[in-house]
């Protein structure tokens, strides 16, 4: 879908692929702002969040609170004290070309009405390549000092930040705010940087990709002595919150936070017009390999503060600013190698390795070639030489392949359909760009994460026993599968170990078995969650064992699933467009010759005449599967022989579950590893308990409810498991067959998408009434 223009996308296919981006979009925010490790480029991340804003600018109504025009930045890590930022820290668009910036200056001069005659200046620097942080002042002292976090809510660095020469502990000068929030970069110079990564080499410790990574890395450490102990520096750009206005533009602003004593970028000007921006740009871009730190553009910044709070923003981007992204760098070197990374969800990333090479400054030896899709499109070949890019200056891509200097002996690569860690097959789903291990529970590369949602808060809730636990009992290679977990509550020789070697005290250890032995009695959709088998959610599992009622049923349906899984043949004609099960019947049905009875018969009549009532769209479909009267034979022959046994049909079947739900409880169930994890975990448990059926005489049963706001009677979960053991459907969206929206205080865009849709708002006490529990 991601092909399809965006002015060419209904509202239902605009809201899937809303859906799909904003998921990836969060996904990689969490990698950039929590991880400090990103696996796409910033171009490519710009390109995937501009399509999702143009869905929303031309489909308004599908903007909900998550929607990436709603989102910036992601949330706080657990490991830091939350900090609220007085006035919000919110992202810059971008512009990549000259024409965006002639844009920029126009709109901002329809908007403001400016006669032709009147200048517009814009304050200027360059975007620094570092991390975001707020540093709050009240009467001249540093008090707080906090990353961007999600823009609105930031991590509690203050104790890190202090460790900065360039951050000063109480304000110089005169004039300051009784309190304002200093907004700016914390980087790595360039010298800092490759010194530090050069001497962790040298000991065998961490080094980092790039210097942004490492400023977040560095600023992001529980023990302030680390941060202390790395080459940081800060630039002051912008503020946030102010008791009191302090200047009437962007530059004498940054004038008075140097005069308090703030380094403000040497580089730093004020011109007028767009085409001066422009002329800074090219000499910034010419200049860049001087600077002594990483920038990746340029930021401009209407002036006059009168100006910009007129302009104001559009979603959670000032309409008085903008980025212009430098284009990446690019070099020339030798791809020696394609190795295939799994990472923790079980995805196979092909990265190339490379004969280092120098890009901007960087020193690269590998680069991402994103999937087996990528790889074919470029033809990439072991031995080529190949047009390097750092694109957005973060992750390196291989951008194409000079054919001319490809060695005589290269040969196509052929991506691997086993996983290289665990040998399991790794399949790749239809429609799905990645190759995906099915391992699962005993591929040792995705095992710490499986371990981590296995005894998460809503599959078995093991008390005491987090991803710290978790990875060094991994470590100690005491945990391999989940079974593990319930046979080290048993071993004395271990637990003894954690007592002598790893200080655990006897309340500790107690505590820790206490936890997993409450666990031996598990709810069965607790059970089917757990299992990790993909695109098998929350409530997908609720579904299948209220479906099946007890673990043995499930688990001889899910047998004989496995056992009767489709050819990707027929999977490929279910399908085509228009294929419905009628067509699959009637074609299932059809007794062919051999021989074509129709030599001279166009396709499409000859589809029409051996498979009688199907739809003018399907044999559209089937005509592409089927050029010619052999290939037609052939599938007749898979649609009767192929397809899925009556289980996995009748798994599918289940309401809110489907085929391709089914098919991966098919998939994980087929393979024999996998089986085995299970049958071991099942004997380390004591019962699993039966499936409780939703109630159907209740006032909310078959209704579809929303919760939204902070609710204060109880806690979003309660709600969803309270509403559904009464038989009601709990969405996470507001529609036209909402039944009850039931709003706490701050509720927002879904309240007023269930008055446009004149759903019935319930406060939560009427809820409670309703239910019968007020």
């Amino acid at each position: 879908m991601s092909e399809i223009a965006v002015d060419a996308l209904t509202l239902d296919q605009a809201r899937e692929e809303l859906a799909r981006l904003s998921t990836e979009l969060a996904h990689h925010d969490r990698l950039y702002h929590q991880q400090d490790a990103p696996e796409i480029s910033d171009a490519d991340y710009d390109a995937l969040k501009r399509r999702a804003l143009d869905i929303e600018d031309r489909f308004p109504e599908l903007t909900q609170d998550d929607s990436p025009s709603q989102v910036v930045g992601a949330a706080v890590s657990s490991q830091f004290a939350e900090v609220r930022h007085g006035v919000p820290m919110l992202s810059l668009d971008n512009a990549f070309a000259a024409e965006d910036v002639r844009d920029f200056e126009a709109r901002i001069r329809r908007f403001l009405k400016l006669p032709a005659d009147e200048r517009v200046a814009f304050a200027v620097e360059p975007k620094i390549d570092g991390l975001s942080a707020s540093l709050r002042y009240e009467d001249g002292v540093l008090v707080v000092g906090a990353t961007r976090g999600d823009g609105r809510t930031g991590e509690d660095v203050t104790a890190n930040l202090r460790t900065l020469s360039d951050v000063p502990q109480k304000l110089k000068g005169s004039g300051w705010p009784a309190v304002i929030e200093v907004r700016g970069e914390v980087y790595a110079p360039n010298d800092g940087f490759d010194a530090f990564n050069q001497a962790a080499e040298a000991e065998g410790r961490r080094t980092y990709a790039n210097p942004r990574n490492f400023a977040a890395g560095s600023l992001r450490q529980k023990d302030p002595a680390i941060t202390a102990s790395r080459p940081l520096k800060f630039f002051a750009y912008a503020w946030g919150e102010t008791s009191d206005p302090f200047a009437e533009t962007q530059s004498d602003a940054l004038k008075a936070l140097e005069s308090w004593g703030f380094p403000v970028n040497p580089r730093s000007t004020r011109v007028e017009g767009a085409e001066a921006l422009l002329g800074l740009y090219d000499r910034l871009q010419a200049d860049r390999a001087t600077l002594g730190y990483d920038i990746d553009g340029i930021v401009y910044k209407v002036d006059r503060l009168d100006w910009q709070q007129r302009l104001g923003f559009v979603s959670r981007t000032p309409r008085w600013a903008v980025a212009h992204k430098f284009p990446a760098q690019q070099a020339q070197t030798v791809l020696e190698g394609i190795d295939v990374q799994v990472g923790r969800t079980g995805s196979l990333t092909p990265v190339a390795r490379l004969h280092p090479v120098t890009v901007g400054g960087v020193v690269v030896r590998n680069a991402t070639l994103h999937n087996e899709d990528e790889i074919a499109r470029k033809d990439v070949r072991i031995g080529d030489t190949v047009i390097l890019q750092r694109a957005g200056d973060v992750i390196p891509q291989i951008l194409s392949v000079v054919l001319e200097k490809r060695p005589a002996d290269a040969k196509p690569y052929v991506f691997p359909t086993h996983c290289p860690v665990c040998g399991s097959e790794a399949e790749r789903p239809e429609g799905e760009v990645r190759r995906r291990c099915t391992g699962g529970l005993i591929c040792d590369a995705q095992l710490v994460e499986r371990l981590k949602h296995f005894v998460g808060r809503r599959a078995f809730d093991v008390e005491g026993l987090g991803e710290k636990q978790l990875v060094a009992f991994h470590e100690r290679g005491w945990l391999k599968e989940p079974a593990d977990i319930f046979r080290l509550a048993r071993d004395a020789e271990k637990l003894d170990a954690l007592r002598a070697e790893d200080g655990y005290g006897e309340t500790s250890v107690a505590n820790l078995v206490a936890g997993i032995d409450a666990r031996r009695v598990i709810a069965l959709d607790r059970l089917i969650f757990a299992l990790g088998i993909r695109e098998i959610g929350e409530q997908t599992s609720l579904l299948l064992a209220r479906h099946f009622g007890a673990w043995d049923a499930f688990h001889a349906a899910a047998l004989e699933a496995a056992s009767g899984m489709p050819s990707p043949e027929w999977t490929r004609l279910a399908e085509g467009h228009g294929v419905s099960p009628r067509t699959l019947s009637v074609m299932a049905a059809a007794d062919l010759p051999a021989a074509d009875p129709w030599p001279e018969a166009p396709i499409d009549q000859k589809l029409a005449l051996v498979f009688p009532g199907v739809a003018a769209p399907a044999r559209r479909a089937l005509a592409e599967l089927a050029p010619d009267w052999p290939a037609i034979v052939e599938l007749a022959r898979v649609a009767r022989e192929d397809g899925p046994s009556a289980t996995l049909g009748e798994i599918a079947g289940i309401a809110g579950v489907g085929p391709v739900a089914a098919r991966a409880v098919a998939a994980f169930f087929h393979e024999p590893h996998n089986r085995a994890v299970v049958d071991a975990l099942i004997d380390q448990l004591d019962r699993v308990e039966d499936a409780e059926r939703p109630k159907t005489d209740t006032a909310v049963a078959g209704k579809t409810v929303v919760f939204t706001g902070a609710l204060e009677r109880f806690t979003r979960d309660e709600a969803k498991a309270r509403a559904e053991a009464l038989g009601a459907k709990v969405s996470g969206s507001v529609s036209k067959k909402t039944d009850y929206l039931v709003a706490g205080p701050g509720a927002g865009s879904k309240l007023a998408e269930a008055r446009k849709h004149g759903v019935t708002v319930l406060t939560e006490d009427e809820w409670l009434a309703l239910i019968g529990a007020g």
